[in-house]
């Protein structure tokens, strides 16, 4: 490796790195705010929290590297530019595209790895993420009894504290409702004061209660039909012992997750589409023999005798009455039956027929984000050689420009693939051979020494033109 492949390789390294780790950053905090009301107050803990992030920092990694080539290669070339090294590397007779040559091949292998990355890797992180989110949202937020409400998040308990002191252990005014052997209300024990604390590692929570009485609920129908329907048990002190167990995060099988389409590399996923497209196909060669029974045939018998004549082929005039109202109604009912049955088989065909899209864009997708990283540079690269501005100042407004311009095209074409508008290949593929011309118009005008929107190649061929007539 020479010198100069190393200089260049070294300036764009750093800001590679910065940038990659700050759009990953971004996007992943914008990713998880969709979450946020799912996770907070549910005293998850700093494991469960770092590996929800670290499974979802896999998954933003595909998103976040175009965007993090385009930057960093802004900076790059913009900074060198800027300093005016890439003009003194031009007047020693190096070309452009020769300094561009190292940083190229790196990309080229980072789109790889991407690629393979995408297939092989986050596949599993989805489906360890979206398993791990799922038993969070199950688990119960944690338990805070607030002054004067009544709380239930314990089965078979409801507990109202009047007042709460600042310690978070000392309660005053207490009332329990116990619904643990079913009936309604069949114990009620109010207490002066009490305490509660967790113990056997936070799996129960004990409650202390001071002077009060318990009240318990009769279940013999001639004693409830007495004064006195409830027995009364009057204690100095009492000690309840509540289960934590529905309050514990409890990790579902993952298997039953992985029928997903994020959590399928290519080889299932075509698997699934070709399966999805066989039983739409099928269903559509059934519907003739499915739709038959709702008519009904009669047979014209063509040898019936008429004053003793058979007939033979002859055209007879036969007056038709008019159908009654019976018939009428009858017919009516058929052609509504055959309508609802047909609109019904129709969307259950469209229904599968989304979904094989849906898998098969999930397979364009694996490659269009990983050709997108070589699009980037070729947008960036040359950009930067052009505008000769580094830092975040410039080139964070144009990879904003250029990422958004990306990310509308890309969800307008899934969408259009999925409805079924336009061919899938042609959806998804659709924002990288639009960004494509002008990543190597931007190469061509930075080979020439020219301005942005310099167009030297219609005046060169202008020229060529006046000359060729004069």
């Amino acid at each position: 490796m020479k010198k100069l492949d190393k200089l260049i390789l070294k300036a764009f390294f750093g800001p590679f790195i910065l940038t990659f780790a700050v759009v990953e950053f971004i996007l992943l905090t914008q990713y998880m705010l969709k979450y946020l009301d799912e996770l907070v107050g549910k005293d998850l803990g700093a494991e469960v929290f770092g590996e929800l992030l670290f499974y979802f920092s896999i998954n933003m990694a595909p998103v976040a590297l175009p965007l993090a080539v385009l930057l960093s290669s802004l900076m790059t070339f913009g900074t060198l530019g800027e300093h005016n090294e890439l003009t003194a590397i031009k007047t020693s007779g190096i070309t452009l595209t020769r300094i561009l040559r190292p940083v190229f091949i790196v990309v080229i292998l980072i789109t790889i790895g991407a690629f393979f990355f995408n297939n092989n890797i986050v596949p599993k992180a989805n489906l360890k993420a979206y398993s791990l989110l799922w038993d969070i949202r199950q688990k119960k937020p944690a338990m805070n009894f607030k002054e004067g409400a009544f709380y239930n998040g314990i089965p078979g308990y409801s507990i109202k504290v009047n007042r709460k002191f600042n310690d978070g252990q000392t309660l005053g005014d207490v009332m329990i409702y116990d619904h643990s052997k079913g009936g309604s209300n069949t114990t009620v024990i109010l207490a002066d004061s009490g305490e509660m604390y967790m113990a056997y590692n936070d799996s129960y929570l004990i409650m202390e209660l001071f002077r009060g009485n318990t009240y318990v609920a009769q279940g013999n129908a001639s004693f409830r039909a007495s004064n006195d329907q409830f027995v009364r048990q009057q204690f100095d002190e009492s000690k309840i012992i509540l289960s934590m167990a529905s309050f514990n995060l409890d990790r579902t099988r993952e298997e039953l997750f992985s029928d997903n389409k994020m959590m399928k590399n290519i080889a299932q996923l075509n698997i699934v589409t070709d399966s999805l497209r066989r039983y739409s196909e099928r269903e559509v060669s059934f519907y003739a023999p499915n739709v038959d029974p709702f008519y009904s045939y009669f047979k014209a018998d063509t040898g019936q005798v008429k004053n003793g004549y058979r007939l033979q082929g002859k055209a007879i005039d036969r007056e038709l009455s008019a159908p009654s109202a019976d018939v009428l109604r009858m017919a009516t009912n058929k052609a509504r039956n055959v309508k609802s049955f047909t609109s019904s088989y129709q969307e259950r065909i469209k229904n599968t027929l989304r979904e094989a899209n849906n898998y098969e864009i999930e397979i364009w997708k694996k490659y269009t984000q990983s050709t997108a990283i070589i699009i980037m540079f070729l947008i960036g690269a040359p950009l930067g050689a052009i505008i000769k501005k580094g830092g975040l100042g410039v080139p964070v407004l144009i990879s904003i420009i250029f990422f958004i311009l990306m990310y509308v095209m890309a969800i307008l074409g899934e969408k259009w693939a999925r409805e079924g508008m336009v061919s899938i290949g042609a959806g998804l593929w659709a924002g990288n051979f639009i960004l494509l011309p002008m990543g190597l118009f931007f190469l061509y005008q930075a080979r020439n020494d020219s301005s942005l929107l310099e167009l030297d190649f219609w005046r060169k061929l202008m020229t060529r033109f006046r000359r060729n007539k004069l």
